[in-house]
């Protein structure tokens, strides 16, 4: 069984884990859940934050005060704050999931100072389809050399980051498998008299409409033929399933920064 701690755990995401989580009690046992300081549910009991039976478990605004021994962190909160869960679960050498999206390279490499002193998952998206569809784009990309590549992601109106971490994480296996920066040929937008397409660029294009779960496409188009790679969420349960499947598998990691695939076996 894991003693399972939920990071943002108001959230969206937070809320699907933890109902998830208390629904499964053979697998695991939620001993705690976090959210930000002054949050209108602070004190609320954490079942009916999740729309199950109450738990007598209160929602805590502190990580600190309910890390304890053996237990996984998964979070779903902001990038300053997962860096910042993660140095306090350094210190108390607890595993922790990280789905937070936006976390930029000054962050990460300060998670992977991190990971030599305990377990850290880092994943932009925990959907088992999607990781599969990393690895489609790069094996794609290595065999449509010379094909332009597009990427095109929409989420809901309340997302607050764009692109998508998923998204930047297809255009980056993309580019990894080229054996190029995606730094230096990423092309976040269009507009106006901006000439042809530079040879090599990789387009990421980002939609916010309604209340989609989740769209992924990459393009691939050359000579005469497109093939497009496509991957649809039609529940947040589908990343809630694969961040507590992550946490079930980082309960016996070794420290290291660790993602998806790893879980997956897709490396």
């Amino acid at each position: 069984m894991i003693r399972l701690i939920v990071c943002g755990a108001a959230g969206k995401m937070g809320r699907r884990i933890l109902a998830l989580a208390l629904q499964d009690p053979k697998r695991f046992r939620v001993v705690g859940a976090v959210e930000r300081k002054g949050h209108p549910d602070a004190g609320k009991d954490i079942g009916a934050l999740a729309g199950v039976p109450t738990t007598g478990l209160a929602l805590s605004a502190d990580l600190g005060s309910v890390l304890g021994p053996a237990a996984v962190v998964v979070d779903f909160t902001r990038p300053d704050s997962a860096v910042n869960h993660a140095r306090l679960c350094r210190t108390r050498k607890t595993p922790i999931v990280i789905g937070t999206t936006g976390i930029d390279g000054p962050q990460r490499r300060e998670l992977q100072t991190y990971a030599r002193a305990i377990p850290i998952l880092l994943a932009p998206n925990m959907s088992a389809g999607v990781n599969v569809m990393f690895k489609l784009a790069a094996d794609a990309a290595i065999r449509l050399a010379g094909y332009d590549a597009e990427i095109v992601e929409t989420h809901h109106r309340h997302k607050v980051d764009a692109p998508s971490g998923t998204a930047l994480r297809l255009g980056e296996a993309i580019a990894e498998s080229r054996g190029v920066a995606f730094e230096k040929v990423a092309r976040f937008e269009r507009h106006g008299q901006i000439g042809a397409r530079r040879e090599g660029e990789i387009g990421v294009q980002s939609l916010r409409a309604g209340d989609v779960v989740g769209d992924h496409t990459v393009l691939f188009s050359g000579p005469g033929e497109s093939i497009e790679i496509t991957h649809r969420a039609h529940s947040r349960d589908v990343f809630a399933h694969g961040a507590l499947r992550a946490a079930e598998w980082m309960a016996a990691r070794k420290p290291g920064l660790y993602e998806m695939a790893d879980v997956l076996g897709l490396k």
